[in-house]
């Protein structure tokens, strides 16, 4: 007789099983604590298949959530199953693989592959041939249910498909999914296609004997109306040109596409849109963002197919910055040649090996640039759009050398004709110009300030005009904009232009748009810019960003169907990030009527390094804006950063160790309770050989700020970091942190002078890299350099100094006379 459920233990289940979808933390870890306790009794996970399989009057999130514990409960225990448990789940699980509901579809053919990768397919001998012939079923959900099931035990178990313990079960599938090409449900087809992807790779026998079906019917489907199809008859594509180029050439034509003049009306394919990856937010000492170099070979899109003219110009570069100079003897008379030369072509390869060059032979070039950059600048209204496309990535390598020149000269003429590009008729040259634009941008910095008007008005203009592909690259632009000048665009004419498109754009985006990451990184530079300028904005922008980081939480509960997308709340951190540091204390009105700080604590706990990186950054930023928010946090918040002083992770390491200065400095001496929960870290970190420049910038900053507020706690260690405190804080300029610091370390060696005795030509080379102390510190320096200077005598003195440096010697005799 079939095991039927006891109804009272039904429904304490289905109890449990609603309150684990609480949002309450506390309410969640009490029913995992239960749920896990069932774990004693037999038949738990019959109740639990029971919910998904049979209560089919129960919502659908329920019944899901009961099949992911019981997936859960396969992957911990599933060797105690007592056998009558193992067929009652294995039968439910074939019996309602075809269930009206997808969710609850994709649920039991997750539950199928777990149970499979357990070491199940020998001991399930009727699961794939059951599956396979669920296939040819006339109702939709039982097919679509069998290929979803099918294609997730292709993805975890490919290997053991194609051996003789299953007696190559392959040999028949294979055939049976290309049947399914042609199918005329999207779905199916698709899901057809992403089985076989799984044998191209490792070019398994049984795909191989049917590979030129299988590529003429990719061909059939490269033009599907569905776009994930298409994305698998691409992933099929980039796979078989490592397996089986052989068999591609002769479909080549059907690959390769000729290009279009005038193609900015041709709206863009969303497969030919590389996905984007936002660059968490990072905490630097001289207040320099990590900078990609947009220049890049790499990452210029005119060059992103990787062929045998890329190869030459990447070959071209290697060469350059391995021989320098030395290189263009050679290569001078062959570019006399190709950039004069009357076929484009030929011209086009001149600009190129040009620009492939810039990095290495920057020196050589110079002599040729004043003539060269000219030429360039013409080349921008060449009648070919290659030509244009290839002259603006050329001339974004040699932008450093431009700014420096008479703006008249080059700059000015530059920014005409690379704006024109910006709006030009070509997609290729629209993006390319933006690109090196990014660049010019980067390197001009303030240059640029009296240029704003007439930037900004193209820009703007290029919202209307621009495709969905570069307008993603124009975000950049313009958020690269902002960073480069900064506060300067804080005018009422410059936020009137760029405001209106930038939140039109913001408010059509649905939060579950990958748009919105270019999107929300632009709005991040641009808030901090603007600083008061973006108060009129602020409030929608900064709920919807809690708003994005409390879904993304919720999804992130445990079982939940589907893992979030966390980059939504990796950039929605940074973005109120960016409007703290921008609004400063203007925040705290939108900070005391949020729960940001209660959502911040559980992403400090995030397992993902990225959200955690974030999330310190926004506590530091915080911290600096409306502290007394975060005071009463601190408790909870500051062993989760000391949990985090961890070098392996770089930039977690240094954006929590950069909050917890941050936090000392507005803490003052009630930091005393937390100083032992973090310095040894610090000091072991500052003390570890291949430390980052960044990390142990900022953990000098943070141990000295720490001193400053509790020097009695700190001196004692005085002198196991002083030396490496000093060879860090030596090169970073003038500014606030070092400021802090350094009275820091003046309270430190007033406690415990004879910490810093052994390393004081150290000190004194920290000190002498002062441009312009304030005049207390500087006292404070005079105080400790008169004082040593006294003790050892004017004798010994002499001697110590004699080591010094001519330039430090001169420098500290100037400052402090001695």
């Amino acid at each position: 007789m079939e095991w039927q459920p006891d109804p009272a233990g039904l429904q304490q289940i289905l109890q449990l099983l609603k309150e684990s979808q609480s949002p309450d933390t506390e309410t969640q870890r009490a029913v995992q604590q239960k749920l896990e306790s069932l774990n004693q009794y037999p038949d738990f996970n019959n109740y639990l298949i029971y919910v998904l399989t049979k209560l089919k009057t129960e919502d659908e999130p329920t019944r899901s959530l009961s099949g992911l514990i019981l997936k859960n409960n396969v992957k911990a225990h599933y060797t105690n199953f007592p056998a009558q448990v193992t067929d009652f789940v294995k039968k439910e699980c074939l019996a309602n693989i075809g269930d009206p509901s997808p969710l609850i579809r994709a649920t039991i053919g997750i539950l199928i592959t777990t149970i499979a990768s357990k070491g199940e397919l020998q001991n399930w001998p009727e699961l794939l041939p059951h599956l396979c012939s669920l296939l040819d079923s006339n109702d939709y959900n039982t097919c679509e249910g069998a290929f979803g099931a099918l294609q997730k035990v292709c993805e975890d178990s490919a290997e053991l498909l194609d051996c003789d313990a299953l007696n190559r079960p392959l040999n028949t599938m294979i055939p049976k999914f290309l049947q399914y090409f042609k199918h005329t449900s999207a779905k199916i087809r698709s899901h057809a296609i992403a089985c076989v992807n799984q044998f191209i790779i490792s070019r398994t026998q049984a795909l191989m004997v049917h590979i030129d079906v299988f590529i003429e019917n990719l061909f059939a489907l490269a033009n599907d109306e569905d776009p994930e199809v298409r994305k698998n008859v691409c992933r099929a594509l980039v796979m078989l040109q490592e397996v089986r180029m052989d068999r591609l050439i002769p479909h080549m034509h059907n690959i390769v596409e000729g290009d279009v003049e005038e193609d900015e009306q041709v709206p863009d394919r969303e497969e030919d849109i590389r996905p984007r990856f936002h660059k968490a937010k990072t905490h630097t000492p001289s207040e320099e963002q990590d900078g990609q170099d947009s220049s890049d070979l790499d990452d210029d899109d005119a060059l992103s197919d990787w062929n045998l003219r890329k190869c030459s110009a990447a070959a071209l570069d290697v060469l350059a910055n391995v021989f320098r100079d030395d290189l263009l003897p050679n290569l001078l008379p062959i570019l006399k040649e190709t950039l004069f030369h009357p076929d484009w072509e030929a011209k086009e390869s001149g600009i190129l090996v040009l620009g492939a060059i810039a990095e290495g032979c920057m020196n050589g070039m110079v002599q040729h640039l004043p003539d060269l950059v000219p030429f360039l600048i013409k080349s921008l209204s060449e009648k070919k759009a290659l030509v244009r496309s290839i002259t603006c990535w050329t001339l974004s390598r040699y932008a450093h050398w431009i700014v420096q020149q008479q703006h008249e000269l080059y700059l000015k003429p530059l920014m005409t004709e690379l704006l024109k590009r910006v709006l030009d008729t070509n997609k290729r040259v629209q993006e390319a110009a933006c690109s090196a634009f990014a660049t010019l941008e980067e390197e001009a910095c303030t240059e640029l300030v009296p240029y704003l008007g007439y930037i900004l008005e193209t820009l703007v203009y290029a919202f209307n005009k621009y495709q969905h592909k570069n307008l993603l690259i124009l975000y950049d632009a313009i958020g690269t904009l902002a960073d480069s000048v900064g506060n300067h665009l804080n005018k009422a004419e410059y936020i009137n232009m760029l405001m209106p498109p930038l939140i039109a754009k913001w408010n059509s985006l649905r939060d579950e748009d990958k748009d919105l990451f270019p999107l929300l990184e632009c709005l991040s530079s641009v808030a901090t810019a603007l600083q008061s300028g973006f108060l009129p904005y602020s409030e929608p922008v900064y709920q919807r960003c809690v708003n994005l980081v409390q879904q993304n939480l919720q999804q992130s509960m445990p079982d939940q169907f589907e893992p979030p997308d966390k980059d939504f709340m990796i950039v929605a951190l940074d973005l109120l990030s960016g409007l703290a540091e921008g609004l400063n204390e203007q925040i705290e009105p939108l900070v005391s009527s949020s729960n940001i700080l209660s959502l911040l604590f559980q992403c400090m706990q995030d397992k993902m390094p990225e959200v955690r990186q974030s999330s310190f950054a926004l506590l530091g930023d915080l911290t600096k804006a409306c502290f007394q928010h975060v005071k009463p946090c601190i408790a909870d918040f500051m062993p989760i950063l000391g949990a985090n002083l961890n070098p392996e992770f770089i930039s977690v390491c240094n954006n929590a160790t950069w909050a917890i200065g941050e936090i000392s400095i507005q803490m003052g001496a009630d930091m005393q309770p937390y100083v032992a929960l973090v310095l040894n870290q610090l000091v072991d970190i500052i003390n570890r050989p291949g430390t980052p420049k960044t990390l142990l910038e900022n953990t000098a900053i943070t141990i000295g700020r720490l001193g400053y507020v509790c020097p009695q706690e700190v001196a004692p260690m005085l002198q196991q970091f002083i030396r490496p405190w000093c060879t860090s804080l030596r090169n970073i300029r003038d500014n606030e942190e070092k400021d802090s610091a350094f009275r820091g370390i003046c309270s430190m060696i007033h406690v415990n002078p004879g910490g810093v005795v052994q390393d004081f030509i150290f000190f004194c080379d920290a000190v002498a890299s002062w441009v312009n102390p304030k005049e207390d510190l500087k006292e404070m320096f005079f105080r400790i350099l008169q004082g040593f200077k006294t003790q050892v005598g004017e004798e010994n003195w002499r001697r110590f100094s004699d080591q010094f440096p001519l330039p430090l010697k001169e420098r500290l005799s100037t400052q402090y006379g001695v």
